[in-house]
């Protein structure tokens, strides 16, 4: 892969990040130079999305930040483009670019269904909610046309198995039908990430994802049919959105949502460089005070991967923001402890020729 680091608008255009640099595994990092300097007319970079065969789809952790130890990801790489997504570095591990490769070069599972089928049904499967959406977004364009997410969707709904979404994608709409079903049971609920209510500041953080007023709307009609749904006001950026915290809880209050809650900016390996090229580019003046308050929390370094303390930091300002949440959301009258999704109704669905059918 080449290094690409100083990149035109127009070819970036409505995309996140700035740079194309390299990942940490790709071993054939070169630049390239042909002696000229003749300028070059490149063209905008595309979405490509190829597939993939799944072998396994069912990721588990065992972290004690995370309300859920499994998860599933029909897409890798995500074309929202949210410039802080802590998900970039994955990319490496295809032997593409955190940057740019990462919303432009996707990677579709399209036997998700069938794989997400078959381990559902081993003997060895113990039943427990499973996360969509908590690495890459399931509901991002691509779906549109490939399907996979509701695919698996109805999988699980067929076992009658929880799940827990997390998106910023209106495409989850197309789907109330089958998660109203689930809701009812008890079975569904739903995250909706909003960052900012500045429609200008939400389109350079994350140019293909809905505005923020769209993910409201996307709350209400949501919650309407049924669906629980959690306002995640994440990530909380110092010196940035901060300030909104308590608008955007009771933004998320007024269109339906029944919980709320808060991360704050992490910045894992690559992404801390592009983070920094986007303040450069897109927000110079308060570049300075967004990082030293990111350092400040993590004991002079831009990023903590502590268990326990990198979702949140420590200090001051990360208490401050805490104590802010916590009233805010009491007087809201927001959740605190919301039902936990059933899985006692978990059963591998009746095939064709099974004989206790006739019982």
């Amino acid at each position: 892969m080449n290094v690409e680091l100083s990149l035109s608008l127009d070819r970036r255009k409505a995309r996140g990040v700035t740079t194309n640099e390299s990942g940490r595994f790709d071993l054939a990092r070169r630049e390239i130079w042909d002696g000229w300097d003749i300028p070059e007319s490149r063209g905008a970079f595309r979405t490509q999305v190829r597939d993939e065969q799944a072998r396994t789809l069912i990721t588990y952790n065992t972290s004690p930040d995370l309300p859920f130890d499994r998860s599933i990801n029909p897409y890798r790489g995500c074309e929202h483009g949210c410039a802080y997504c802590f998900a970039r570095p994955s990319h490496a591990y295809l032997g593409l670019s955190p940057g740019l490769d990462f919303e432009t070069q996707l990677v579709a599972r399209s036997n998700a269904a069938d794989v997400l089928r078959k381990e559902l049904t081993s003997k060895r499967y113990k039943v427990a909610p499973i996360a969509i959406g908590t690495n890459t977004d399931a509901y991002q364009p691509a779906e549109k046309e490939r399907g996979i997410a509701r695919a698996c969707l109805e999988v699980l709904a067929e076992f009658n198995h929880p799940v827990a979404i997390v998106t910023k994608g209106a495409l989850i709409e197309r789907d109330i039908d089958i998660l109203a079903l689930m809701a009812e049971r008890g079975l569904a609920r739903v995250g909706v990430s909003l960052t900012t209510l500045d429609p200008s500041l939400s389109r350079k953080l994350e140019p293909r994802a809905p505005s923020p007023v769209r993910r409201l709307q996307m709350i209400e009609r949501l919650s309407s049919a049924g669906i629980p749904v959690r306002v995640m006001t994440s990530p909380v950026i110092p010196g940035l959105t901060d300030h909104e915290l308590e608008a955007l809880l009771a933004a998320g209050r007024s269109a339906g949502a029944d919980a709320a809650s808060w991360i704050m900016l992490r910045l894992p390996r690559e992404i801390s460089q592009l983070w920094q090229d986007w303040l450069a580019e897109h927000e110079p003046g308060r570049a300075n005070k967004v990082m030293s308050r990111l350092r400040e929390m993590h004991g002079g370094r831009d990023y903590d991967p502590r268990w326990g303390h990198r979702m949140r930091g420590e200090g001051p300002y990360a208490r401050i923001i805490e104590q802010r949440f916590a009233t805010t959301v009491k007087r809201l009258g927001f959740a605190t402890n919301t039902p936990s999704l059933r899985t006692d109704l978990f059963a591998l669905p009746k095939q064709a020729g099974d004989q206790l059918s006739f019982f």
